[in-house]
């Protein structure tokens, strides 16, 4: 007989087949499977791609909320998803500055980094793991946008950009160097990697006195837990990852990359160029 949480267990998998067929895909691609990637193909509900969707065919009445094991709720507006290039951080426009040859867009969202280098008459290609997101880029005008993890693409580039926070999908301190190193193998001769991120050090200070409470039992500092909610639904929680320049930088060598910064942001935030 069958104890309760046993049942519970059978129950919860077949709610969740219909997405079974991802894990089989993962599994006759890749020669090593994660915890994470079997959470990431069976209960990962693609709220963030429902969101996009529902902004492209005007239906858009809320925003996603978000937020993290150290920070309380925020909004995220869903247009800001959808900017063009003067609403874009500067931080972003000088990295749609610098891009050329075959570009590839990691974690292409809504596609508007796409869609600019797109009207510049450059190739690019936009791949993400949300199939609500790639839905909006095709939709949107993306001329090649594939669904498609980071760690599954073959094909090589010129220019690889990683925006928006990109070091968050390397989701933890001991996973950096696994994807410098598929992103090393992406590029060509004379390659770059233009990728963002941020010094959130800032957000453990103590306002009294100015002094830091990091917990030091917790792991670096910039390893996050990230919750997604929208229309009161909520995602699956993630691992997201900021790291500092020198981290960063210390992480390229080890990999025999350099990096060096473009630009500083407004928020201790900064560009970063990796060849």
């Amino acid at each position: 007989m069958l104890i309760f949480g046993e049942l519970w267990k059978i129950i919860d998998l077949v709610l969740h087949l219909t997405n079974l067929s991802k894990v089989l895909d993962t599994i006759s691609r890749k020669t090593e499977i994660t915890p994470t990637d079997v959470q990431h193909a069976l209960y990962m509900k693609d709220i963030f791609g429902k969101a996009l969707l529902d902004y492209q065919n005007g239906n858009y009445s809320v925003d996603l909320i978000t937020s993290t094991n150290i920070s309380e709720e925020d909004t995220l507006p869903l247009p800001y998803l959808f900017r063009d290039y003067s609403e874009m951080p500067k931080l972003e426009q000088k990295a749609l500055q610098l891009s050329n040859g075959n570009i590839l867009d990691v974690g292409s969202g809504a596609g508007s980094h796409s869609l600019w280098l797109q009207e510049k008459g450059l190739k690019v290609k936009a791949i993400d793991s949300s199939e609500g997101a790639i839905a909006v880029a095709k939709k949107r005008g993306v001329l090649n946008v594939e669904l498609k993890p980071l760690l599954e693409e073959t094909e090589t580039f010129d220019t690889i950009l990683l925006l928006m926070n990109g070091t968050g999908i390397f989701q933890e301190l001991t996973d950096v160097s696994k994807y410098l190193k598929h992103l090393k193998s992406l590029l060509n001769p004379k390659g770059q990697i233009l990728i963002d991120s941020s010094d959130i050090s800032y957000m453990y200070e103590d306002d009294d006195d100015g002094g830091q409470w990091l917990d030091l039992n917790q792991g670096y500092p910039g390893e996050l837990d990230y919750f997604l909610s929208y229309k009161e639904e909520k995602e699956t929680p993630m691992k997201w990852l900021y790291l500092d320049f020198e981290t960063l930088k210390t992480a390229c060598l080890t990999v025999g990359m350099k990096c060096e910064k473009v630009m500083d942001g407004e928020h201790f935030d900064y560009l970063a160029r990796i060849t």
